[in-house]
């Protein structure tokens, strides 16, 4: 759960990123937790398959808040060899909820936001993304929806929170979900992000790098009809 005024420090920039840029891309992702969202994406990293580690690099940054587009502007500006460069927030009590998004957008940065939080997302994996209106009713309802289908508790700690999801539910259908609440949103007239709830864009995010195969295949494929 996102919070304004996270007491994280925000890491130091060195110029260790510097380096050769992998086969198909390096993403940067920016985010305020130092747990839920952090662990979601460190386990989409490790599902990519062995064969394919390596061709793609993904490192997760932690922020405050209110310097997310900051630091993955500076990101951007001293590594412009990185394919993709995001931020990853959710609505919670952030009170410059829509400004962020535009700034981001407005900078050339993707952006994965949710509304109300992130379990909204998680939510989709069991064939469901239910109206919930705040975070703390979404992490709650969650709770329980993760217990009766994994028959595990939920923590938003959990490293293993990524595999569990696709062990019991189904990421294919999730991004189906998605995208179709998003552009109902849109198609009721609702362009403002804070205004449309429940609604993700992590899922475009989680869809770029589960397409990282099918990348790979079609750049062998031209590199055998040059030859």
């Amino acid at each position: 759960m996102a919070k304004s005024e996270h007491r994280g420090k925000i890491k130091p920039r060195n110029q260790n990123f510097k380096q050769r840029v992998p086969e198909l891309g390096y993403y940067f992702i920016v985010t305020d937790t130092e747990e839920t969202e952090q662990n979601y994406i460190y386990g989409l990293r490790d599902s990519i398959p062995n064969s394919l580690q390596g061709k793609i690099v993904i490192k997760v940054v932690e922020t405050r808040t209110r310097n997310l587009v900051d630091e993955a502007m500076n990101l951007q500006s001293l590594n412009p060899q990185y394919g993709k460069i995001w931020i990853l927030f959710d609505r919670d009590e952030v009170k410059n909820f829509d400004g962020i998004i535009n700034s981001a957008i407005n900078n050339g940065i993707e952006v994965g936001w949710s509304n109300p939080c992130i379990e909204i997302w998680f939510d989709a994996y069991f064939n469901q993304m239910h109206t919930y209106r705040d975070s703390v009713t979404c992490c709650r309802n969650f709770t329980h929806t993760f217990k009766s289908k994994t028959g595990i508790k939920y923590k938003k700690s959990d490293r293993n929170i990524y595999a569990l999801l696709n062990q019991y539910g189904n990421e294919k259908t999730a991004i189906e979900i998605a995208e179709k609440r998003l552009n109902e949103h849109l198609r009721n007239g609702f362009t403002m992000p804070s205004h449309m709830c429940p609604c993700t864009t992590v899922h475009r995010l989680v869809k770029e790098i589960g397409s990282v195969p099918k990348r790979l295949k079609k750049k062998i494929g031209v590199r055998k009809r040059k030859y």
